[in-house]
Protein backbone atom coordinates (compact mmCIF):
# COMPACT_ATOMS: atom_id res chain seq x y z
CA UNK A 1 0.00 0.00 0.00
CA UNK A 2 2.74 2.29 -0.65
CA UNK A 3 2.25 5.58 -2.96
CA UNK A 4 4.54 4.70 -5.87
CA UNK A 5 2.91 4.72 -9.44
CA UNK A 6 2.80 1.65 -9.65
CA UNK A 7 0.99 1.62 -6.35
CA UNK A 8 -1.46 4.04 -6.11
CA UNK A 9 -2.63 5.62 -2.84
CA UNK A 10 -6.19 3.52 -1.99
CA UNK A 11 -9.22 5.69 -1.44
CA UNK A 12 -11.09 5.31 1.96
CA UNK A 13 -13.66 3.05 0.37
CA UNK A 14 -10.55 1.06 -0.52
CA UNK A 15 -8.99 0.87 2.81
CA UNK A 16 -12.21 -0.16 4.38
CA UNK A 17 -12.63 -3.07 1.65
CA UNK A 18 -9.15 -4.33 2.59
CA UNK A 19 -9.87 -4.16 6.46
CA UNK A 20 -13.26 -6.04 6.26
CA UNK A 21 -10.90 -8.70 4.05
CA UNK A 22 -8.56 -8.95 7.08
CA UNK A 23 -11.31 -8.78 9.42
CA UNK A 24 -13.01 -12.04 8.21
CA UNK A 25 -9.22 -13.58 8.23
CA UNK A 26 -8.88 -12.39 11.96
CA UNK A 27 -10.78 -15.70 13.20
CA UNK A 28 -8.66 -18.66 13.85
CA UNK A 29 -12.04 -21.11 13.02
CA UNK A 30 -12.05 -19.48 9.43
CA UNK A 31 -8.52 -20.32 9.27
CA UNK A 32 -8.74 -23.34 9.98
CA UNK A 33 -12.49 -23.82 7.87
CA UNK A 34 -10.10 -22.50 5.13
CA UNK A 35 -7.03 -24.76 5.73
CA UNK A 36 -9.39 -27.65 5.61
CA UNK A 37 -11.31 -26.67 2.00
CA UNK A 38 -7.53 -26.53 0.73
CA UNK A 39 -7.89 -30.38 0.49
CA UNK A 40 -11.08 -30.22 -1.54
CA UNK A 41 -15.05 -29.56 -1.79
CA UNK A 42 -16.31 -30.56 1.66
CA UNK A 43 -19.85 -30.90 3.12
CA UNK A 44 -21.32 -28.78 6.36
CA UNK A 45 -21.15 -32.18 7.99
CA UNK A 46 -17.50 -33.05 6.95
CA UNK A 47 -16.40 -30.06 7.77
CA UNK A 48 -17.61 -30.69 11.36
CA UNK A 49 -16.12 -34.13 11.73
CA UNK A 50 -13.01 -32.82 10.64
CA UNK A 51 -13.13 -29.62 12.58
CA UNK A 52 -14.50 -30.29 15.66
CA UNK A 53 -16.36 -27.50 15.23
CA UNK A 54 -20.21 -27.34 16.12
CA UNK A 55 -22.83 -27.24 12.67
CA UNK A 56 -23.79 -24.18 14.14
CA UNK A 57 -19.88 -22.64 14.22
CA UNK A 58 -19.31 -24.16 11.01
CA UNK A 59 -21.96 -22.97 9.48
CA UNK A 60 -21.77 -19.02 10.55
CA UNK A 61 -17.99 -19.14 9.83
CA UNK A 62 -18.68 -20.54 6.73
CA UNK A 63 -21.65 -17.95 5.67
CA UNK A 64 -19.25 -15.34 6.31
CA UNK A 65 -16.04 -16.74 4.13
CA UNK A 66 -18.73 -16.74 1.46
CA UNK A 67 -20.03 -13.43 1.83
CA UNK A 68 -16.52 -12.36 1.60
CA UNK A 69 -15.98 -14.72 -1.51
CA UNK A 70 -13.73 -16.80 -0.31
CA UNK A 71 -15.60 -19.96 -0.80
CA UNK A 72 -18.36 -21.23 -3.08
CA UNK A 73 -20.98 -23.38 -2.44
CA UNK A 74 -23.27 -25.73 -4.11
CA UNK A 75 -26.22 -27.36 -2.66
CA UNK A 76 -26.74 -31.35 -3.84
CA UNK A 77 -29.99 -32.24 -2.24
CA UNK A 78 -30.22 -31.37 1.43
CA UNK A 79 -26.70 -31.54 1.68
CA UNK A 80 -24.30 -28.24 1.07
CA UNK A 81 -20.85 -28.37 -0.27
CA UNK A 82 -18.15 -25.74 0.06
CA UNK A 83 -15.12 -24.60 -1.81
CA UNK A 84 -12.56 -22.81 -2.02
CA UNK A 85 -13.12 -19.55 -4.61
CA UNK A 86 -10.05 -17.52 -4.40
CA UNK A 87 -7.26 -19.57 -3.90
CA UNK A 88 -4.85 -16.09 -3.82
CA UNK A 89 -6.38 -15.99 -0.04
CA UNK A 90 -3.35 -18.90 0.40
CA UNK A 91 -0.99 -16.70 -1.28
CA UNK A 92 -1.66 -14.09 1.45
CA UNK A 93 -1.19 -17.13 3.96
CA UNK A 94 2.26 -17.61 2.77
CA UNK A 95 3.39 -14.51 3.03
CA UNK A 96 2.09 -14.25 6.50
CA UNK A 97 3.55 -17.65 7.78
CA UNK A 98 7.11 -16.39 5.82
CA UNK A 99 6.84 -13.43 8.03
CA UNK A 100 6.06 -14.75 11.35
CA UNK A 101 8.94 -17.45 10.59
CA UNK A 102 11.55 -14.55 10.25
CA UNK A 103 9.91 -13.23 13.28
CA UNK A 104 10.36 -16.18 14.57
CA UNK A 105 13.87 -17.30 13.71
CA UNK A 106 15.31 -13.96 15.11
CA UNK A 107 13.50 -13.99 18.41
CA UNK A 108 14.97 -17.67 19.41
CA UNK A 109 18.26 -16.31 17.56
CA UNK A 110 18.58 -13.82 20.10
CA UNK A 111 17.14 -16.55 22.99
CA UNK A 112 20.01 -18.92 21.84
CA UNK A 113 16.47 -21.48 21.44
CA UNK A 114 16.51 -24.03 18.56
CA UNK A 115 14.24 -22.50 15.61
CA UNK A 116 10.85 -24.28 15.12
CA UNK A 117 9.34 -23.78 11.80
CA UNK A 118 5.70 -22.12 10.67
CA UNK A 119 3.82 -24.26 8.55
CA UNK A 120 3.03 -22.30 5.39
CA UNK A 121 -0.50 -23.34 4.69
CA UNK A 122 -3.34 -21.74 6.70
Amino acid sequence: MSSSATHPRLSEEALRLVAARFKVLGEPHRLLLLQTLQAGEFSVSELVRTTGMSQTNVSRHLQTLADAGMVDRRKVGVSVFYRIADSTIFQLCELMCGSLQRTLDRQEQALGATPRQISPEV
